[in-house]
């Protein structure tokens, strides 16, 4: 039994690890820093060659708890069994007096890099699961991929390269989800807490090592791009070093924050078009936010007794729709009636909000944004991140 004063390694790596909820943010975890230091425990260092120890496959194979992903080729029936090069370690948070899992258990950082190219590479791009499947599966792995690192001495290099591809691989499975994700596998709510709590264990590591992160001004974008309008984390952003503000990266998205507070839509939509494909998927959940408000602003200004209409070629441009189809679905559900099928009419009274706004396909700022290339390419490649940043030491 361990002296009272020494803290326990895993209850610290899971305090670490967890996010604060409730924020104004919607979850917002990136800018506490009072979390108690990894530095005082002597954590061990993973040594466990696979994706999922063989023990854990055993045994969730003996419980029939092994995913579809993860049963090997051609074996059906009662009893599948794990194929060593699918198993995935699933997330499973410690008990508080528990004994902490063996280095053997625990998967290293090169494993743990793999594993998340493993799920970016061949899960995320699955053709015979739905999005929601996917998106569920590979969350819980990820979260796995997070608590393995938390519980192990790994470098500040190789923990923000882990954390870095664990997140990316997050945002884009995020924002594949259509729709009709609320009614699937994956839990909308579930998963945005997720994604704040990545933010905030790479953002954590950024501020507690010494750097430099190569890709750190890119993902501080993001972290500010998923919480676009938050009080909080544009106020987090800007506490950043002046030479980390002035990558291209973090100022893009600066601009995009101070487009959508301003309600300068064309401005904003202009940026949104230009944003490289994993800056998309971060600010993609504010997208139909921020047609509404574009929305609401012409009927203001628009709307008169007898009607004004306006071209839905020009919606589907202001707003970068996909087409007009979209564009007289999207007026249709705030009210606003068409004149045949190329015009819309502002009339006085009749623009209503019901609900959230429509979520939209997105293909323009977002889908068609990859340019061919596979998610494992966009997440593991450099060239995404514009702006390299580099903390700078004081002379």
């Amino acid at each position: 039994m361990e002296a009272s004063g020494t803290p326990d390694p895993e209850m610290v790596a899971l305090n670490y690890n967890a996010g604060r909820l409730g924020s104004p943010a919607g979850g917002l975890v990136g800018g506490d820093k009072t979390r108690p230091p990894m530095s005082g425990c002597k954590l061990p260092v993973g040594t466990c060659p696979d994706m999922c120890p063989a023990a854990e496959r055993a045994q969730r194979e003996k419980e029939r708890r092994l995913h579809r992903f993860e049963v090997a080729p051609g074996c059906r029936g009662d009893r599948p069994r794990a194929d060593p090069q699918r198993a995935v370690k699933e997330y499973r948070r410690p008990a508080a007096g528990k004994a902490r899992p063996p280095p053997s258990q625990l998967r290293p950082p090169s494993v743990l890099l793999a594993t998340v190219r493993y799920l970016a590479g061949e899960v995320a791009e699955r053709a015979d699961a739905s999005s929601a499947e996917v998106a569920s599966f590979v969350a819980d792995r990820l979260r796995a991929v997070r608590l393995d690192l938390a519980l192990q001495g790994a470098g500040d290099a190789e923990a923000a390269g882990v954390l870095e591809a664990a997140l990316a691989v997050l945002l884009a499975v995020v924002a594949r989800l259509g729709p009709d994700a609320v009614r699937g596998p994956a839990d909308p709510v579930l998963l945005q807490a997720q994604v704040q709590e990545g933010f905030g264990s790479l953002r954590r590591c950024y501020a507690q090592g010494a750097g430099p992160h190569p890709r750190e001004a890119v993902f501080q974008g993001l972290f500010l791009l998923y919480n676009l309008g938050s009080v909080e984390a544009l106020h987090e952003v800007l506490q950043l070093p002046a030479a980390l503000r002035s990558c291209p990266a973090l100022r893009r998205a600066l601009a995009v924050d101070s487009a959508f507070r301003e309600g300068n839509t064309a401005r904003l939509f202009r940026l949104l078009r230009i944003l490289p494909y994993l800056q998309s998927c971060a600010v993609q959940c504010h997208i139909g936010r921020a047609r509404r408000g574009a929305l609401a602003r012409l009927a203001r200004a628009l709307s008169t007794p007898k009607g004004q209409t306006l071209p839905l070629g020009f919606m589907v441009h202001l707003l970068a729709l996909d087409g007009p189809e979209e564009a007289r679905d999207l007026c249709q559900a705030h009210g606003l009636p068409l004149d045949g099928q190329e015009r819309v009419v502002f009339l006085r009274g009749r623009y209503t909000e019901k609900g959230l706004p429509p979520a939209g396909t997105c293909s323009v700022l977002v889908a068609s944004k990859l340019g061919g290339r596979t998610l494992e390419e966009v997440v593991m490649a450099e060239e995404e991140d514009e702006g390299v940043a580099r903390r700078k030491s004081p002379a």
